[in-house]
């Protein structure tokens, strides 16, 4: 307590010389105190009245009225305000007695030092007293809002703690087809929703409470199948202090679930095949022209041809009858696996075909193994029989190898019949385009381009920024490179990256990709860039020589700078990865391993290249959401690089349901266009270098 707050003090005694004493004794305490003179009990009443009194001190010996009968008094007025007593003898057994009566403390009046303490003490309990009481004042009425608000809303709001629905309000109970509110508070939040939806929502209430989940961001999440069978609601979540504690309030908008006119629904049914809910063959094909009519946004078109290898003893053994509903169950684990932006319609009998848009070819061949070890792994529940499936999957790459779309699509028939021919079950890529006549004769035409491009520095670096999960302490960017053609038109890695790596140039663009590396380091505050290193680098020996010669040259900070390899590329080569690895290692520079799957269980790569980051492949993110036993795989990985001291990043995520499971999982980073989408930083012989958009760097150009 100091002289800074004034203290407002009823004096009871009948001796005036009482408050003269008072009033000096807390003064030399360094109390302000102001006290007022109460000389007989008629004058209490006038001054509880007049002023806001904050402590009573009555001399016992010189009141008239006792402890009990001013306490009496005195809490018609404010029960808080705590009384303390005055006696020229004190001892225990007086002490006792006056604290029986109601009083704080019984204390002498020759103890001046007892006293200054005593009132200390009581007048910091009163203020304590009165700010929880305003406290729990203020938040009863914040309650109160919170309810009003949910109540008078038209969205369907509920609030969590610990997993558990605490509150809920009408649209939340109609929406979820509820009786009343005890069927939902007082319940698991995951009772409301679909298992598939379960590892996004917990995500999702965990991100919020650590303060990950972005401002506006929705979930998809799928109700239990009483709320509404194939429903999908978009869920708010946003963190919120419910009754002293931390919880996360829900929120589905009402028009997030506005559902469909019946005429649209009905329009949309007779374009789709009622066994598969893919597009009809006819529907399929026109949909199908129209997107190779345009290149992909990023990376490459990949038509698939998906059919189940022994579908006929399966019909025998679930029956004629129930044939078609073990096609559609076939048919659902397909769709569950497909990106957005994927394309797919029933093309001819038990057959799928498939356009996939994706990275590059390895991308859509790991799509469709990881189809093809699902199918295999599933058990297909008809009526009261049980059957296993496998597929065969023929994948080829859209390329201007062939001249129209009969080719392409007989090209890939011809990928699934080498694939059935093989024995089955499997995902076979057709390399055919890549040896063809025609494709070298483009490959002549590339290798000029590209030489043209290095010399005449049409390269571009692109930035990616990669955001920490558990904390955003390191600003780490995953560096691409982009190439502008001579009209000054963006050209997509898909198609000169390709044609650098069958022509042995990809050595070149490495180098050049290090150089701008560290030129954007030196013009930028990035704690981190990542740098991927070709075959073709890794197995030259020279190439560690130059990257020593660089990093002297310009003085370069080399624990900025981080290696990667994929790991595929890495298990192929695996001595000239580790000679790779530990030179960087020695000079300072981090190692990461990208593209790593969930098929690595006993992790000896890890073991051997001893990487300081590995990236979870991108291909793994949108069936990750949905899929319980790669969510425990990716688990299994993220628990092994933790004893290792291995940082984990997820690449490609591209909605928040993919960062809400990854959150849970416990990676440490995550890429893609949830994040930001890359950012084109244009080559400058200037000081500063130049920002820009791929848009704005092509509109500059025209």
């Amino acid at each position: 307590m100091n002289g800074r707050h004034s203290i407002s003090i009823a004096v009871l005694s009948g001796n005036q010389d009482d408050v003269a004493i008072i009033d000096s004794t807390l003064r030399d305490a360094g109390h302000a105190a102001h006290c007022h003179w109460v000389k007989s009990p008629k004058n209490l009443s006038d001054a509880l009245e007049q002023a806001p009194v904050e402590l009573i001190i009555v001399n016992c010996d010189q009141y008239p009225e006792s402890i009990r009968e001013v306490i009496g008094q005195k809490d018609r007025f404010d029960p808080e305000v705590p009384v303390i007593a005055l006696r020229r003898e004190v001892d225990e057994s007086l002490i006792e007695s006056a604290m029986r009566d109601g009083a704080c403390d019984l204390v002498s009046i020759a103890l001046k030092k007892r006293l200054q303490s005593v009132v200390g003490r009581e007048l910091r309990a009163l203020r304590v007293e009165r700010a929880l009481n305003s406290t729990l004042r203020s938040a009863t009425e914040y309650r109160r809002q919170i309810k009003d608000h949910m109540r008078s809303s038209k969205d369907a709001i509920a609030v969590v703690q610990e997993g558990i629905v605490v509150e809920s309000n009408e649209a939340w109970l109609k929406l979820f087809k509820a009786a009343n509110a005890d069927e939902v508070e007082g319940m698991p939040l995951m009772d409301s929703f679909d298992a598939e939806s379960h590892s996004a929502v917990k995500g999702a209430l965990i991100a919020s409470l650590e303060g990950k989940w972005q401002k506006g961001e929705k979930l998809a999440a799928k109700p239990v199948h009483e709320a509404g069978e194939g429903i999908e609601f978009q869920v708010g979540f946003s963190t919120m202090d419910y009754d002293g504690a931390p919880g996360v309030q829900l929120r589905i908008d009402a028009q997030d679930r506005v559902v469909q006119e019946p005429t649209a629904l009905v329009h949309n049914a007779l374009k789709r095949d009622p066994t598969t809910l893919f597009f009809h063959r006819a529907q399929f094909i026109e949909r199908l022209k129209k997107r190779l009519s345009r290149k992909p946004s990023s990376g490459l078109h990949v038509l698939a041809y998906i059919k189940p290898d022994n579908f006929t003893e399966a019909r025998e053994r679930v029956g004629i009858l129930d044939s078609e509903e073990l096609l559609g169950l076939f048919a659902e684990e397909v769709r569950k696996r497909l990106h957005p932006r994927d394309l797919a319609g029933r093309f001819e009998g038990t057959s799928v075909m498939v356009l996939l848009e994706r990275g590059n070819s390895r991308d859509a061949q790991v799509w469709g193994s990881q189809l093809v070890e699902h199918i295999r792994r599933k058990t297909f529940e008809v009526g009261q029989t049980s059957t296993n499936l496998s597929c065969t999957v023929g994948i080829c790459r859209v390329s201007d190898v062939f001249h129209d779309l009969e080719e392409l699509v007989a090209a890939t028939l011809e990928t699934y019949d080498s694939g059935k021919k093989a024995g089955g079950d499997t995902a076979y890529l057709n390399d055919a385009a890549d040896e063809d006549t025609k494709q070298r004769q483009f490959d002549a035409i590339w290798v000029k381009h590209l030489k043209a491009a290095l010399m005449e520095e049409r390269f571009r670096l692109a930035q990616l920024p990669i955001a920490g999960l558990r904390s955003d302490s390191v600003d780490m960017y995953d560096l691409l490179v982009r190439m502008i053609d001579e009209q000054g038109n963006p050209v997509l890695p898909s198609e000169f990256l390709p044609a650098a790596e069958r022509n042995n140039l990809m050595k070149n663009i490495d180098r050049w990709m290090y150089k701008a590396a560290i030129e954007f380091c030196n013009d930028n505050k990035a704690d981190r860039v990542f740098v991927r290193m070709s075959t073709q680098s890794i197995l030259d020996p020279n190439t560690m020589a130059w990257m020593e010669q660089e990093f002297d040259k310009s003085s370069f900070d080399c624990s900025r700078l981080v290696t990667q390899v994929p790991e595929q590329e890495a298990s192929k080569h695996i001595k000239q990865t580790r000679t790779i690895a530990e030179k960087l290692r020695r000079l300072g520079v981090g190692f990461a391993i990208e593209h790593y799957g969930t098929d690595q269980e006993r992790f000896q790569i890890l073991d051997l290249l001893k990487p300081d980051y590995i990236k979870i492949d991108g291909e793994l993110m949108h069936t990750l959401i949905t899929d319980k036993q790669m969510q425990e795989s990716v688990e299994k990985i993220v628990r092994a690089a933790e004893e290792r001291n291995i940082k984990t990043i997820a690449e490609r995520v591209e909605n928040a349901n993919a960062m809400a499971v990854l959150f849970q999982l416990g990676l440490d980073f995550m890429q893609g266009y949830y994040v930001r989408e890359p950012e084109v930083v244009l080559a400058d012989t200037s000081e500063n270098v130049e920002r820009r958009t791929l848009a704005e760097v092509v509109g500059s150009s025209n």
